[in-house]
């Protein structure tokens, strides 16, 4: 520990022990949730996080399925982005966590496995008066909804299509909020194709065909290359694999 203006704080190698000692702890925890759900008890925790869109798509029915099998294991459930939630998984705080791969280098401890591949299209709500469209030109004078993490996306689509940046965008920080913005106005929004697909937004809402290409993403788990995942958290794990390919066929 060190003295400081603001107080005692701890030094770099009281941060790694504490780190190190958190992790063992946790381990023991699990080692004995494992040895309980062996015998068949049951009991336990699996705690997952998970970004926007995993959570909106694939956490709720894989905890359902999980349910089934483990009805008396707790669950702990986080919504978060990468930023946040990969330290976490790396100190065992999750036992998994499901997002987009970083385009940065994964941290040594940590491994990804993709669940599926899907693309960003533009979003609207049925029957609006530009669904015709056919290029960005003709949709930069639409009102925008740009979503959280998007942000970057949408400004490398109009430039790539040397474009300038929409000026009526509308920053937005809730999924839900723009799923009920696009079926209640003529707003416009760069989202996933999976969501369209969703039970929430099928009949709802429609892509905007347009000629320029439009990126795409691979969503997928991120866990520790070690240790392995308890039962339970292995049966959360296949639970969501399931159900994201299950997502993933019936969205293309």
């Amino acid at each position: 520990m060190k003295r400081t203006p603001h107080g005692i704080v701890p030094t770099a190698a009281g941060r790694a022990f504490f780190a190190r000692a958190r992790a063992a702890q946790t381990e023991l925890r699990k080692a004995q949730e494992e040895v309980t759900q062996i015998g068949g008890e049951g009991l336990g925790s699996v705690a997952v996080a998970s970004g926007p869109l995993g959570m909106l798509l694939i956490v709720p029915e894989a905890v359902a399925r999980f349910r089934q099998q483990f009805p008396l294991v707790s669950i702990r459930i986080v919504e978060a982005f990468s930023t946040s939630f990969l330290p976490l998984v790396r100190d065992e705080t999750l036992d998994f966590a499901i997002g987009s791969r970083i385009p940065d280098k994964l941290d040594p401890a940590l491994a990804f496995r993709p669940l599926f591949r899907n693309e960003f299209v533009i979003a609207a709500r049925k029957g609006h008066p530009m669904c015709n469209a056919r290029s960005l030109a003709q949709l930069s004078g639409a009102d925008w909804i740009l979503p959280m993490a998007v942000g970057r996306r949408l400004e490398d689509v109009f430039s790539a299509a040397k474009l300038p940046l929409p000026q009526n965008v509308i920053d937005c920080q809730s999924y839900t909020a723009i799923v009920t913005l696009l079926t209640k106005t003529d707003m416009l929004a760069i989202t996933s194709r999976a969501t369209l697909a969703a039970s929430f937004a099928r009949g709802l809402l429609q892509p905007i065909a347009v000629a320029e290409p439009m990126p795409s993403y691979t969503l997928g788990m991120f866990t520790r290359i070690d240790p392995p995942l308890t039962r339970a958290a292995a049966a959360m794990a296949k639970a969501v694999t399931v159900v994201a390919r299950s997502l993933a066929r019936s969205i293309h």
